[in-house]
Formats: structure tokens, C-alpha cells, sequence
């Protein structure tokens, strides 16, 4: 019977299908929801324009993209066909029904199936009225449905007063006013349903007065009373809303600042009480609470909430403890003056004494009281400008009730030395801590002081410091210290007041790699070697303490190779380098966690060096120095060296001894000069030069006595050659050369066009040969200039010539005697003698000379 009744309904089904298939084709059920577990069918129907085409038996199914088995598919007829999935188990799948082409699936309609379970019967149902606003009811449906579950909250009046009802989707539902009615008898049922089922709970009894909830009361003041110390009173008012046949209980939370527990105090009230006050005792002096307030009434199981916090503070009392004080003492800019800047902090007492309302600084020189300052602050920190004298600085905390005792404290004077106490300090870190141990020379000493901050902190106000007493070793949380930052830890020995020379040293909590790393700097490289310079890394990128530098260089296309040294070096020298070489260097920093590279450079090395240049360059130099002298002599000594290398020899031709005849008579020579024939001559015209040197003791009287003789015709005036007095001039030529015929021979010479007179004396010692008497060599020159124009005119100029005159090669023959070779020349109208002939030639070094060998010895009459 209900197979025919599905079977009808499929008929129905594909009747209807057939009628509105026109857009397509269609799916049976549309959204399905069953039962997890259970077995699922589907169908899917076809349109009209399908069939001439294609029929059910082309309609294929898949789950959630996943082809179903073909033995799960039924043919109902040619425009239905149904698919059967066993034991399905999907909370939500996809199903999808495709009409099969040869060359494609076309999609016809597709549907989501749902699966899940029947509700279970709601349990543990429970309610809360807040009086006279809402009743609350929650409960428990038991195992998840997975499937859209309607709730439906029942609540009976036991005496007739009728139901009321409240639907919800979720486990809570609530009434509210005005269908919450106070009834002292109800009960209350929940039914669950949803489309595999429903289920309904048991009407559960509950008393109205039972499940009562207070609105919170209202906290009207926390105070204190003067004079009377560690304790508050608290006062509230309970809410509008109440039931006032009913009795209530209130409690009162404290709970001072610096504690996370709270107490509670239980006030029970009177019916009818509308307000509530307790007295809070045995509480902290000078401490912060927080009150709090809630209240129940009589016979229900729900405080009301918390009322809002209010706070207080108890009556307070004089600080009980001194301030922890440290100085940190700079150098003033100003002579004979110095910063001492102060630090303190309040001692973390406990319970406190109050709030602080600020700080007293009295200070005053150590040898004399009576000049006191005092000064206040409500910081905690103060700086004073003191002069070179020992002082001593006291601070105390005030508060509304008074000063805590005097922290003292000695600031040294400028020329006081303390001796070195600490003898060693060294730190050491764990996951957790930081530790600080040293040790002292002097048992007595049982305080310390340990300061610490970071290195790059410029602030005095930035340091931090501890009281150390009875111990050598400090203890700090390693959170208190940045990583990676250097710090500078000073442990400061206390007699008293006083205190004594610090021992410093620096440390890292935890170290890293430097951030960066140098950059070298290469300057400029020699043949070999080269020098590496670099810059140190700034302190806030060292990360921690560098151990070393290692230089890595590299030439081209060759082997790397490093070098290491110490923190310390700032340049390094690389010696051994290959010259005309590409090379390329970079610097790693390194401290105990790695190191870091800096930016790799590159440099050559030189084909030469500077040695290399100087080996080639100062022969250069000096060659052309040379030269440049050598040209500046030659141009200075021009003459000079071109008589040394050229020198100015006379021509025998020109002289006029090559027209003397050799076997006539020199008198004959004389008159075909022009010696006129009228004028005989005899001895003393003409005179052949002689040996003047018989002795050579008798040399030097000989020559003072030429030189007196010579002398005096040289000082023959103007005068007597204008008065016409020619004879006594022509008389004292002739007493010269009878001077220089008594004691070396002379020769007299006449050329023609002449104007001037030449006598050369040259004395030869008999027993030297030519090259030693060259050093004996005295010239004298005559000069007379006349002419036709200006008889009234006559020069006469001698000359001494010291100039040696080295050995001349043209003299042919060398002869023990030199001789002196007058010339004369006679012009017309004069007897005068005036020039030598052959013209005398200028040696090397000046000297007049004539060759012996183009004449022969001149013999008078």
C-alpha cells in the first residue's frame, strides 16, 4: 500500500513536471533534510523539448562532483529517472543530475542535502526574575540536531492564571514585562522540534522568590574619619525596585592598590532598610582602597551585580623610611666650581607611609654649618652648583603628615683622594639574570653603592643605582637591561656617609654581530704593498665587544687571503702584493656573537714605485743639471773658452817680418821704411835686444830699475809733445830701451797705417826654460794716439798685466829667454815711434807675443 501510494505520488509528481519542464528539467525533493545515517532518493525529471532527443535512460547522477555507481539509478519512464545513496552520512553534500551527450555532460539541475538527528528532551531548565523588568529561562537540549531546532518555552500559572509562551532558536528565552506577573507558584516547560521530530521536557515547578534578582545598589560615600587612622566608611542605597515584606544581605569588597586580592565584609539589612553603611577597619595607613557593593534578598539563589567601584584613601602618617639618595657629581664650566647633580627614589615600604607631596634638599659646607641652604622639589632629582669644599647634602620626603628621617650624604672636596678598595669586578649573565661580584681589600666595608646605565646616556638623570649591604655580589633581572646595548657598571665602596673611589667596567647583557661593518679606505698603493685604513664602528652598532679586524684581499683571479689584528687597529699595511695588479679588499668586524663585512673596494698597484722613479729619474736630473751648468758656464766664459778651445793664433803673413829682406843689411830694411837719408842714424836709434839677465840674483834690481825708467817716460806730459819738444820725447824712448838693452835684448818694428805703439817686455830668467818663466810674465803696454787733425793731443797708457799665461804649443822653438819687442812708426812730419810690428796677438790669457822663427835677430849699424 505504500509503494502504490509513492508510485501515484511519482505520477503526480512527473504530471506536474511535464506540465511546468518547459524552461528545463526539475529535482525531487527540492532541499531535502534527513536523517544522518539513513538512505536518500531522489528524482529528476525532464522537460518536453528533451525527449524527442534524449531520456532518462541519458540522465546520469553525481555526489558532490563524484559520479554515483549506475546500479543506484532506477528508470521510472523515459522523462524520470531516480537514484538511491545508501547509509548517507554527509551533514550537508551536493547532488547533481547531467543529461550525457557523446561529447560533453550538460548540468540540468542540481540540489543540497541536509542530514542531522531528531532534538532530544530539553533538560535542566532554570529561570532568573529581575524583579518587576524580565524572567529569563535557560536549559539544555541536549545533543547537536544539525538541522534548524525550534524551542518553545511554556510557563504555567499553578493557580489559574493561565500559559505563557515564549519560542526561541537558541537554549534561552525571556519574558518581559508585563507577562511577568510575581507568582509565588509556576512551572516551566521547554519542546524542541524540527522536521525529523520533537520532544517536550516535564513541567518544571519554580518559586518565584527563589530565583528573585536585586537590581545593584548605589554606593553613596567612602570616607574617613579624621583623626581616627586605618579605617573607612562605606554607605549605599540599595535599589527602587524591591520587595519590602522581604528581608536582604549586602557584602562589601575592599581591596587596597597595591595588593590583586580583595576581602569582603557581610551586612545584613532590615525590612524595609532602604540604605546600607559598614565600617572598614584594620586597614593601611595612608592607602588607596577600592569599595564595591551587592545585595540579595531572603531566600533567593542570585546576588544582584557589583555596584561601581568607588576609591579612598586612609588617614595618612608621617614617611616612616629615608630616601635611597646618589649623587652623580660633573665638572663646572667656570673654575673653582662644580655640578652635584642628586637623584633619590623612595623606599619601597610596605604598606607605604602615604603621598609623597614633595622632597626638602638642605645642604651646607662641612666646616661650617651655619651657611645652610635648603631648597624643595617635587621632582626627584635636583642639580646644585657647589664650590671646591667638602659638603653635606641631606633630603627628606614630606607628606600631610610629616618628614620621613634624613638621607645624608658627603660630597668630597676637589682635592680629597681616596684610596682603591675594589680590587677586582666582573659581571656574568643567565637566562634570567644579571650578576655583579667583586672583591674588596678591607674586610670592614660592609655597604656598597652599584650604579649602571647605558654608554651612550649623556643625561646625569639617567642612571640607575642600588643599595648593596653585607654582600659582594649584586643580583638584577636580566628584563632591566636592552640587549645589544654596552653599559657601564661602577661599584662605589660607603664608610658612612662617604664615598670612596669606584671600580667601572662595561658589559653586555647579550650580544649580536655589529650592524655594519668598516669601510676601508686603500689611499694611494705602492708597488707591493698598500696601506688599509678604516674608520671605527660607532658604539651603537658594535651590538658588543669587538675582538678583532680581519682584512680579506683578494688579487685578480687569485686566492683570497686574510689578515687579523687586534680591536685596537685602525690600519694595517699589506705587504707582498704583486705590482700592476688589480686587488680587492674588504674589513670584517668581529665580536663574540660573529662578525660583519663591510663594502669590498678595489685598488692597483703600481707598476714602479717611488725608489724605482728615483733610480730613473735622478741620473736624468743630474744629466741635465749638468748640462744646464756646462750652458751657463759657456755662456759666462764664452771668450774664455774659446781661446782654450779656438785659439787666436796670428797669421804669419800678415806680419811684416815676411817682407824683411834676409840678406840685405837692416839699415837697408829701414830706408826702404822711409827713414829719410838726410838723418844718418847710429847706435842709439836703433838697438838690438840683448841678454839683460847675466846674474839671476841681479833679476829683480834689474826690473825695478827698467820699470823706474819706464815710469818716467810714461809721465811725460802733454806739454812737451804740443811745444814740439820731439826730441826730448824721441830722447827718452831711446833711455828705455837702452834700460831694457843693458839687460835683455830688443827688437824695434815699423808697420804701416798705424797709430798706436805697442811695447811688449817680456823678462826670461836664463836658467828656466819657456813653461816656468811663464809665471814672471809682466806686460806693459804704451799707447800713443796721434793724428793730423789734433796735434795738441797725446795718450799714453800703460798697463800691468799679471795674467799667467800657459804654455803655448804654436811657439816652435823653445828658448831659455823671452824678449821684450818694441815697435815704433814714424808718420809723416813726426820722429815719433808708435807701433810693434808684426802686430802683437793676444794668447790665451792675454799675452802679447810674436813667433821667433818668422824673423831673424835684427843687428844695428
Amino acid at each position: 500500500m505504500f509503494n502504490y501510494l509513492i508510485g501515484l505520488f511519482i505520477l503526480l509528481c512527473s504530471s506536474t513536471a511535464d506540465e511546468n519542464s518547459v524552461r528545463g528539467a526539475d529535482i525531487f525533493p527540492s532541499s531535502p533534510e534527513i536523517e544522518r545515517g539513513s538512505t536518500l532518493k531522489l528524482y529528476c525529471f525532464l522537460g518536453k523539448h528533451y525527449t524527442p532527443h534524449r531520456n532518462a535512460s541519458h540522465i546520469i547522477w553525481k555526489l558532490n562532483h563524484e559520479l554515483i555507481a549506475q546500479e543506484n539509478y532506477h528508470i521510472v519512464n523515459e522523462t524520470v529517472s531516480s537514484v538511491t545513496i545508501h547509509n548517507f552520512t554527509y551533514s550537508k553534500a551536493h547532488v547533481q543530475c547531467f543529461m550525457k551527450h557523446p561529447d560533453k555532460e550538460q548540468l540540468l539541475v542540481h540540489t543540497e542535502v541536509e542530514s542531522g538527528f531528531p532534538p532530544d528532551t530539553p533538560t535542566n531548565i532554570s529561570c532568573t526574575f529581575y524583579f518587576n523588568t524580565k524572567l529569563t529561562c535557560t536549559w539544555n537540549s541536549g545533543r547537536e540536531t544539525y538541522l534548524m531546532t525550534n524551542y518553545t518555552l511554556y510557563r504555567k500559572m499553578m493557580s489559574g492564571g493561565g500559559v505563557f509562551c515564549c519560542e526561541s532558536k537558541t537554549e534561552s528565552c525571556s519574558f518581559h514585562h508585563p507577562h511577568t506577573p510575581y507568582s509565588s507558584s509556576s512551572c516551566f516547560q521547554v519542546k524542541a522540534e524540527n522536521v525529523l521530530g520533537e520532544a517536550s521536557s516535564d513541567c518544571v515547578p519554580i518559586p518565584m522568590e527563589n530565583i528573585v534578582k536585586l537590581d545593584p545598589p548605589e554606593i553613596l560615600s567612602v570616607k574617613r574619619i579624621t583623626d581616627i587612622k586605618q579605617l573607612l566608611t562605606v554607605t549605599w542605597k540599595m535599589p527602587e525596585k524591591i520587595l519590602s515584606s522581604k528581608k536582604f544581605s549586602c557584602q562589601v569588597q575592599y581591596r587596597n592598590l597595591y595588593s590583586n586580592s580583595s576581602e569582603i565584609v557581610m551586612v545584613p539589612l532590615n525590612y524595609g532598610e532602604k540604605t546600607g553603611s559598614c565600617n572598614l577597619t584594620g586597614l593601611w595607613d595612608s592607602t588607596e582602597y577600592t569599595v564595591a557593593v551587592r545585595c540579595i534578598s531572603a531566600g533567593s539563589t542570585f546576588w544582584s551585580e557589583w555596584s561601581g567601584g568607588e576609591n579612598a584613601s586612609t588617614e595618612e602618617k608621617a614617611p616612616s623610611e629615608k630616601v635611597d639618595l646618589w649623587r652623580v657629581i660633573e665638572s663646572s664650566p667656570s673654575a673653582g666650581s662644580r655640578f652635584v647633580h642628586l637623584l633619590w627614589k623612595p623606599l619601597k615600604n610596605f604598606p607605604p607611609s602615604g603621598r609623597i607631596l614633595g622632597y626638602k634638599i638642605q645642604y651646607f659646607p662641612e666646616n661650617d654649618a651655619s651657611l645652610k641652604r635648603t631648597n624643595f622639589s617635587i621632582s626627584k632629582n635636583i642639580s646644585l652648583l657647589l664650590n671646591e669644599e667638602a659638603y653635606i647634602i641631606s633630603v627628606t620626603a614630606y607628606n600631610s603628615a610629616g618628614y620621613s628621617p634624613e638621607a645624608l650624604l658627603r660630597i668630597p672636596s676637589t682635592h680629597e683622594k681616596t684610596s682603591q678598595i675594589i680590587e677586582t669586578v666582573r659581571t656574568f649573565t643567565t637566562n634570567e639574570a644579571v650578576f655583579v661580584e667583586w672583591t674588596a681589600s678591607e674586610a670592614e666595608v660592609t655597604e656598597y653603592i652599584v650604579e649602571w646605565y647605558e654608554e651612550l646616556e649623556t643625561s646625569p638623570f639617567g642612571r640607575s643605582w642600588q643599595y648593596v649591604t653585607n654582600s659582594t655580589v649584586w643580583k638584577a633581572n636580566k628584563k632591566n637591561f636592552k640587549p645589544f646595548i654596552c653599559y657601564n657598571i661602577s661599584v662605589y665602596p660607603l664608610y658612612g656617609n662617604t664615598v670612596v673611589a669606584p671600580y667601572s667596567i662595561q658589559t653586555y647583557v647579550q650580544e649580536k654581530k655589529p650592524s655594519e661593518g668598516p669601510i676601508a679606505d686603500t689611499g694611494i698603493p705602492g708597488k707591493n704593498e698598500v696601506t688599509i685604513k678604516w674608520k671605527e664602528i660607532s658604539k651603537d652598532k658594535r651590538n658588543g665587544f669587538l675582538s678583532n679586524y680581519t682584512i680579506f684581499y683578494k688579487p685578480e683571479d687569485g686566492k683570497e687571503l686574510n689578515e687579523t689584528v687586534n680591536s685596537d687597529v685602525l690600519q694595517y699595511r699589506l705587504k707582498s702584493l704583486k705590482s700592476d695588479t688589480q686587488y680587492t679588499v674588504y674589513i670584517m668586524a668581529s665580536n663574540e656573537a660573529g662578525g660583519t663585512s663591510g663594502e669590498p673596494k678595489t685598488f692597483k698597484t703600481l707598476k714602479f714605485d717611488k725608489e724605482d722613479i728615483l733610480f730613473i729619474a735622478l741620473p736624468t736630473g743630474l744629466s741635465m743639471l749638468s748640462l744646464l751648468g756646462l750652458w751657463i758656464m759657456c755662456i759666462l766664459k764664452k771668450n774664455t773658452f774659446k781661446k782654450v778651445c779656438w785659439p787666436d793664433i796670428p797669421n804669419p803673413v800678415g806680419s811684416i817680418a815676411v817682407g824683411w829682406p834676409l840678406d840685405n843689411s837692416m839699415n837697408n830694411s829701414f830706408l826702404e821704411k822711409g827713414i829719410p837719408e838726410d838723418k844718418p842714424m847710429d847706435s842709439e836709434d836703433l838697438s838690438v835686444l840683448e841678454y839683460c839677465f847675466p846674474e839671476r840674483i841681479q833679476e829683480g834690481a834689474l826690473l825695478i830699475n827698467c820699470e823706474s825708467h819706464a815710469s818716467e817716460y810714461i809721465d811725460i806730459n802733454t806739454k812737451g809733445m804740443v811745444t814740439g819738444d820731439k826730441k826730448r820725447l824721441y830722447n827718452e824712448e831711446n833711455e828705455v830701451a837702452k834700460c831694457f838693452s843693458s839687460s835683455m835684448p830688443y827688437i824695434i818694428t815699423d808697420q804701416d797705417n798705424r797709430s798706436q805703439m805697442h811695447s811688449a817686455l817680456i823678462p826670461v830668467k836664463e836658467s828656466q826654460p819657456t813653461e816656468m818663466l811663464e809665471d814672471d810674465l809682466c806686460e806693459f803696454q804704451e799707447t800713443s794716439i796721434t793724428n793730423e787733425e789734433n796735434e795738441n793731443e797725446e795718450v799714453l797708457k800703460l798697463e800691468d798685466c799679471n795674467e799667467r799665461a800657459p804654455f803655448n804649443p804654436y811657439l816652435k822653438n823653445s828658448v831659455k829667454t823671452r824678449e821684450f819687442l818694441i815697435s815704433e812708426h814714424s808718420k809723416k812730419g813726426h820722429n815719433s815711434q808708435s807701433t810693434v810690428l808684426p802686430p802683437v796677438q793676444q794668447g790665451v790669457t792675454g799675452q802679447s807675443y810674436v813667433t821667433l822663427d818668422m824673423f831673424r835677430p835684427a843687428t844695428g849699424y
